[in-house]
């Protein structure tokens, strides 16, 4: 869109939606499977509805990766800030009802920051979508495999898998999360490996593509939902 077509659209609608993301290691996946994912399944929900979806933003917080090379973490203070003035920028220019798709769990820190927010814009609405432990959307996921984490079968769609990487044929054995919390990044590297928290690396492409039909749904219901307002 340009800005004129913006322009246009706000006329009729002023809903919108943001896509965060990370970059960081997903074992044999891509860095940027974090940025792929929110702003693909935003992108699939808003179409039909001609909601625009503004660029992901690639980066989060993710300093317990730090030593996996490529994983680029911002600070939560500065996280907060950059997406306060997209916020802020997105509401000056009239929309006023904003989804935020969230595509990395450490990014959870906007989820109340973006109350924050909305608190002090009264006339706007914002919703936090984790888009992969939505309700509907875990449920596909345990009803496929309920060994999944970060860096298994479960983020491996054909759009986050590079070409000509093997993926190890066996089930791995979940890591113990409380230890993952609780040590530094040198020793959760050691301890991770590969970096897969459990799980199989890869699943069948028919049940990735049944998630994913489950999770541009329940996201399209949201950008289609009540925002809030009484029924």
């Amino acid at each position: 869109m340009n800005w004129m077509q913006v322009e246009e659209y706000l006329r009729h609608d002023d809903r919108a939606i943001l896509p965060l993301g990370s970059t960081e290691q997903h074992s044999y996946l891509r860095l940027t499977v974090d940025c792929i994912l929110p702003e693909r399944v935003a992108v699939d929900a808003a179409e039909p509805l001609g909601i625009p979806v503004f660029p992901v933003v690639p980066y989060g917080v993710t300093p317990y990766f730090r030593e996996f090379p490529g994983s680029i973490s911002l600070r939560v203070e500065t996280h907060l800030h950059v997406v306060r003035d997209i916020l802020d920028g997105m509401a000056h220019s009239g929309f006023k009802r904003i989804l935020i798709v969230n595509g990395h769990g450490g990014n959870n820190a906007v989820q109340q920051y973006a109350q924050e927010w909305a608190a002090d814009h009264p006339t706007c609405r914002v919703l936090f979508h984790n888009w992969w432990n939505a309700p509907r959307t875990w449920a596909k996921v345990q009803e496929i495999d309920p060994v999944a984490s970060h860096g298994s079968w479960m983020e491996n769609f054909p759009w986050t898998r590079l070409p000509d990487v093997a993926m190890p044929a066996e089930q791995r054995r979940m890591v113990d999360l409380a230890r993952v919390r609780a040590i530094d990044p040198v020793a959760l590297r050691a301890y991770l490996g590969d970096g897969n928290y459990g799980g199989f690396f890869q699943r069948p492409d028919e049940e990735m593509l049944a998630l994913w039909q489950v999770a541009v749904e329940e996201t399209r219901a949201l950008l289609d939902g009540s925002w809030g307002e009484a029924t």
